[in-house]
């Protein structure tokens, strides 16, 4: 007979589809984050806003985890429109 999930367990798999609606993971402590993030990548479900949540708690174990995955934010170039050129003349 299996073993039944601990109530840790139960949570952080009910938390993963719902990180989005978290404000901040920073009172977690370090292998309760290590292990949410893990099953977030096993989810598949690592997008920026959920990757910059874990960078906010600027926890190293979590960080070490993300820089041994070669995990990088995607930084997209800002790009002038022809509306924010107007706007710049008007302004200027």
């Amino acid at each position: 007979m299996r073993n039944p999930p601990s109530l840790l367990s139960l949570a952080i798999d009910s938390a993963v589809p719902n990180l989005s609606y978290f404000p901040d993971l920073s009172p977690l402590p370090d292998h309760i984050l290590v292990d949410l993030f893990v099953r977030t990548l096993q989810a598949g479900k690592l997008n920026e806003k959920i990757l910059n949540l874990f960078l906010a708690t600027g926890k190293e174990e979590v960080l070490s985890v993300i820089r041994s995955l070669n995990i990088r934010q995607i930084l997209l170039p800002v790009l002038p429109t022809s509306e924010s050129y107007a706007l710049v003349q008007l302004l200027a």
